[in-house]
C-alpha cells in the first residue's frame, strides 16, 4: 500500500482501539499520529505530510534539521535521546522534545529556551519496565522531575512518553502502559504550576493498538506507515 493508505489504516486500528477502551480516559478521545521518519529521506516525509500526517518525529537532532528545511512546515517532535550538547541546535527546531530525563539536561533545555525565547514544550520520559537499554527516568523518580521543571520559566512540562519492551505478544506490553497511564493521571491532578499535561506518548508500530487501548494518545510509528526500514 502507499504511505497515504498505511496512514488511512493506521487511523482506522487506532478508531478500533479507542473504541474497545474499558473507560473515558483523562487524555480524551483524541489520538495524535507522530509519523516516524528515521532513515527516510525528504520526498517519503513530503508525502506523509501530503497524506495529512501532521506531526513528524525524529531521533536524531541533525537528520531533523537536515530534512526541515528541504520540507514545507511541520509539527517536528524529537523521540530519541536528547544529549545535552544538541540541546541548543534542538530546542528552536523541535515543537515537543518527548524525552526529557535528568534534570541536567531540563536546565540545558532552560538555557537554550531563553537563548532562543520560547517556551520549548517537552514530555519526561519514564523508563517502566527498568530495561537498562532504555533511557529515561525511573518510575519513582518522575514527580521530582516534574516539579522541578514546572519550575522553570522557559520550559512547559505536557505530559509523558515510554517505550516498552519489544514483546512478540503485545498484551505483554499493557501493563507497562497502563502504569504510565496511571503516573500520567496522578501528574494531571498534581495540578503543576506552569504545566500543561496534556500528551501522553507511548506505543510504536508493533503495539499502537494496546498503547491507544490504555490511554495514549500520541503514537509514534514509523515502519507501519513506511515500510521497513533500509539500513
Amino acid at each position: 500500500m502507499s504511505i497515504g493508505a498505511n496512514l488511512a489504516h493506521i487511523r482506522h486500528n487506532i478508531d478500533l482501539a479507542a473504541a474497545r477502551r474499558r473507560e473515558a480516559p483523562v487524555t480524551g478521545p483524541g489520538v495524535k499520529v507522530v509519523a516516524v521518519t528515521k532513515n527516510r529521506d525528504a520526498a517519503a516525509v513530503r508525502e506523509v505530510l501530503a497524506a495529512g500526517a501532521t506531526a513528524v518525529g525524529e531521533n536524531r537532532v541533525q537528520e531533523a534539521a537536515t530534512k526541515a528545511v528541504l520540507l514545507p512546515p511541520a509539527e517536528w517532535h524529537l523521540i530519541g535521546h536528547l544529549q545535552t550538547n544538541k540541546v541548543r541546535q534542538a530546542v528552536p527546531l523541535f515543537s515537543l522534545i518527548h524525552s526529557l530525563d535528568s534534570e541536567r539536561l531540563a536546565l540545558e533545555v532552560e538555557r537554550a529556551a531563553a537563548r532562543a525565547d520560547k517556551r520549548q514544550d517537552v514530555l519526561i520520559q519514564v523508563n517502566v519496565a527498568g530495561e537498562d537499554t532504555k533511557s529515561g527516568v525511573a518510575p519513582d523518580e518522575m514527580t521530582a522531575l516534574a516539579a522541578l521543571v514546572s519550575g522553570l520559566p522557559h520550559v512547559r512540562l505536557c505530559g509523558l512518553m515510554t517505550m516498552a519492551p519489544f514483546y512478540e505478544d503485545v498484551e505483554e506490553a499493557r501493563p507497562v502502559f497502563r502504569e504510565l497511564y496511571r503516573m500520567f493521571a496522578a501528574l494531571r491532578a498534581a495540578a503543576l504550576p506552569n504545566t500543561d499535561i496534556e500528551w501522553l506518548s507511548m506505543g510504536m508500530t508493533n503495539d499502537y493498538s494496546v498503547a491507544v487501548e490504555e490511554g495514549a494518545n500520541l503514537v509514534r510509528i514509523g515502519t507501519a506507515i513506511f515500510g521497513p526500514r533500509h539500513y
